[in-house]
């Protein structure tokens, strides 16, 4: 597991660097002359996301919030035709624009049920 390293000396944070004449890694610090062999040779990783899916949150009293849109859909949960939305609030790249529906009469959290019928 890749992890930092200071420099003993300066305390400034040492860099992986390469050291021709030794033929090894060493952390290096870019202020002082001081470096230290490395011993883990992992400098750098990249944890993938493997579950992506758009999850609903936590909202209450979104029903009354005067800044959302209103829509028409209807709930679900208790047929009502008035509700308020808002899109999906994470910054993933592959995640595709998800809009999320609150009933304002049972606060009831839902997504356009064409689009999960959609994906089946």
């Amino acid at each position: 597991m890749a992890s930092l390293h200071f420099c003993s000396e300066c305390n400034n944070l040492l860099y992986p660097k390469a050291d021709p004449q030794r033929r090894i890694m060493v952390y290096a610090c870019r202020i002082c002359p001081y470096d230290e062999i490395g011993e883990n040779k992992c400098v750098y990783r990249n944890d993938l996301l493997t579950v992506t899916k758009e999850q609903k949150g936590v909202t209450t009293d979104l029903g009354t919030d005067p800044t959302l849109a209103h829509s028409n859909m209807t709930c679900p949960n208790c047929g009502n035709q008035d509700s308020v939305f808002f899109q999906d609030q994470s910054k993933r790249k592959q995640t595709r624009m998800t809009l999320f529906f609150v009933c304002v009469k049972c606060n009831y959290t839902f997504t356009d049920p064409a689009l999960e019928s959609q994906e089946t």
